[in-house]
């Protein structure tokens, strides 16, 4: 008879779901046994494994494990992007075709159609500054916050729908003290663009349990929820480059929240953009998927969750694509969504990047003690300013 061989682990490294740790320099998964799944396999939405597969990721595509030349480095890397968005080359012409436009005091404003995509024609909203032009100009990118019935007016105030303009000025005393974005920016002399992602305003019809099944039909189409959200971002940069209003030297992305994620996101992949503010979302990967953080729940993750692309880079890898543009990250002290190790590691990593390219003075990024998950108007005040000095 076959006798069968038993490891004795201590009681209460298995109840941890914990393992001894291999030698020291050995491959990961090297010299430990794997975890004893007990009754809890998954805890807090994530495998009690969790901790080894962190240890796997080494993201060994990020600048900092690089040879050769940034610009060599910068091309693979965007290209390693690229391919996980899944989403086909589409040069389908825009064909733009105003449909609204009203002069105010300094400003036009202005409603237009455009092809964002070879599926999917879209409504957008402009901001003008009054004269010829042409004008710097801002891609504004709109957050999340499971708010669905408006996307492109938590940025831009809508003169289109008065029911629409009620539900963003409440938006806009939550998290914007009361302005709109793209209002600031068209009074300081910026032409703005905005809009709605898949599933908000215009393209609604989207609910937080529908996020998944959204995604997971996407992936059976052969497709992805983030990577089509990317590469409309990426497009709908190109628009504005094209406009004649605009100068396509001189285009800013500007968001938010899961805007602030599209905004060097859209950087990275995207020639056309020359600097970049991005507030209230970045960290190191792993320090963000911790026990209680927002992200372990699902449901938004799949608007930012490109499939085996930490496999290769870490959150402020990806953003360095953009170096040596012009970059300007904030992160709110007390915000719960990012907590504080995983903002120290992805400053000091996008720090190392700017700083290699002697760029240091291109790369702001601050901390502001006492606030939460906010674009404050002293936060936008000092943005803007940031802004004005590297595109006006």
């Amino acid at each position: 008879m076959r006798r069968r061989a038993f490891v004795t682990l201590p009681a209460v490294a298995l109840a941890a779901g914990q393992v001894p740790a291999g030698p020291v320099g050995a491959a990961p998964g090297a010299g430990r046994s794997p975890v004893f799944e007990g009754p809890s396999v998954v805890e807090g939405n994530m495998p009690v494994f969790a901790e080894q597969l962190k240890a796997e990721l080494d993201f060994p595509l990020s600048w900092a494990n690089a040879r050769g030349s940034f610009a060599a480095w910068r091309r693979r890397a965007r290209a390693q992007v690229r391919e996980l968005l899944w989403q086909p080359e589409d040069r389908t012409p825009y064909e733009v075709e105003i449909v609204d436009e009203q002069a105010r005091d300094g400003y036009r404003q202005r409603q237009i159609l455009f092809n964002v995509t070879r599926n999917s024609r879209v409504r957008a909203t402009m901001l003008l500054p009054a004269g010829p032009g042409p004008f710097p100009a801002a891609l504004l990118l709109h957050d999340h916050g499971s708010k669905f019935d408006i996307g492109k007016e938590k940025l831009i105030e809508p003169w289109y729908d008065e029911t629409r303009r009620a539900s963003a000025q409440a938006w806009s005393a939550r998290y914007f003290g009361g302005r709109f974005v793209g209002n600031e920016l068209v009074a300081r002399g910026y032409a703005v663009l905005a809009v709605d992602a898949l599933g908000w305003g215009d393209r609604g019809g989207l609910s937080y349990d529908g996020q998944q099944a959204l995604a997971s039909n996407l992936f059976n189409l052969g497709s992805s929820l983030a990577g089509l959200l990317a590469y409309e971002d990426l497009r709908a940069a190109g628009l504005l480059a094209t406009l004649p209003e605009v100068d396509g030297r001189r285009i800013a992305a500007v968001g938010f929240s899961m805007g602030s994620f599209r905004a060097w996101q859209v950087a990275a992949l995207s020639k056309h953009v020359a600097a970049t503010v991005a507030v209230c979302w970045m960290t190191g990967l792993k320090e963000m998927m911790v026990t209680g953080n927002n992200t372990l729940r699902g449901g938004s993750a799949f608007h930012l969750l490109h499939p085996g692309l930490n496999r290769y880079l870490d959150i402020p890898d990806v953003a360095s694509i953009a170096a040596p543009r012009p970059l300007l990250v904030f992160n709110g002290e007390l915000d719960p969504l990012f907590p504080l190790p995983g903002v120290d590691v992805a400053y000091a990593k996008l720090r190392a990047v700017w700083e290699s390219q002697r760029a240091g003075d291109r790369l702001t990024t601050k901390l502001w003690p006492g606030l939460g998950h906010l674009f404050t108007p002293e936060m936008q005040d000092e943005a803007f300013v940031w802004l004005d000095r590297w595109l006006r």
